[in-house]
C-alpha cells in the first residue's frame, strides 16, 4: 500500500531543480541526522511511496512531487570525514544513518507556501503545520497529499 511523505531540503543545498537535473532525475536522500526522520526512511518507506518535495528556509513551500525508487540503505556520507554529514560514530560495519533514493515526478507551476497551506481546508492536522514541527522527513496522509497535489496542479 502506497504511503505518503514530505521531505524538506534547503534549496541552496539541494532544490527540486537539482533533482530535475540529476542523472535519470534520481537522487539519494542523504545527510538526514535526526533519528525519527531516519527511522521513517529506514523502517517505513517503500518502493512507490509518494513524496511532497518541500523547500525550507526562504519562502518555505511545497514545490513538487517525487517517488521513492530505492528503499533504505546505509548513508555512506556519514563515513566520509570530508563530508559535512560525517558522523564518527557511524561505520560500514555498524551504520547509524540511512537514506532512500527518490525520483522526480512533477514540479508545481507555483510553489505552495507554508502560509498558504495553513489556510487550506483539510490540512488542519498536517504535521508540517503544527507549531514546532521541524522534522525533515515526515508522513502525510493520503488526503493531505492529494489535496496538495491537486492545488499544485492548478
Amino acid at each position: 500500500m502506497t504511503k505518503y511523505w514530505l521531505m524538506k531540503s534547503e534549496p541552496g543545498c539541494f532544490s527540486i531543480d537539482d533533482l530535475i537535473a540529476a542523472e535519470d532525475q534520481i537522487t539519494s536522500w542523504d545527510g538526514v541526522r535526526n533519528y525519527q526522520a531516519r527511522n521513517f526512511m529506514r523502517d517505513d518507506m517503500e518502493l512507490g511511496d509518494m513524496v511532497l518535495f518541500y523547500h525550507s528556509i526562504t519562502n518555505p513551500s511545497v514545490v513538487g512531487i517525487a517517488e521513492v525508487v530505492r528503499e533504505s540503505y546505509p548513508d555512506h556520507t556519514a563515513w566520509n570525514i570530508d563530508d559535512p554529514h560525517f558522523d564518527p560514530k557511524s561505520s560500514e560495519e555498524n551504520p547509524r544513518w540511512f537514506m532512500v533514493d527518490i525520483k522526480f515526478l512533477e514540479k508545481f507551476t507555483n510553489p505552495l507556501p507554508l502560509k498558504f497551506l495553513r489556510t487550506v481546508s483539510g490540512l488542519e492536522g498536517m504535521e508540517l503545520l503544527k507549531k514546532g514541527s521541524r522534522l525533515s522527513v515526515m508522513p502525510v496522509s493520503e488526503g493531505e497529499f492529494k489535496t496538495i497535489r491537486r492545488i499544485g496542479k492548478e
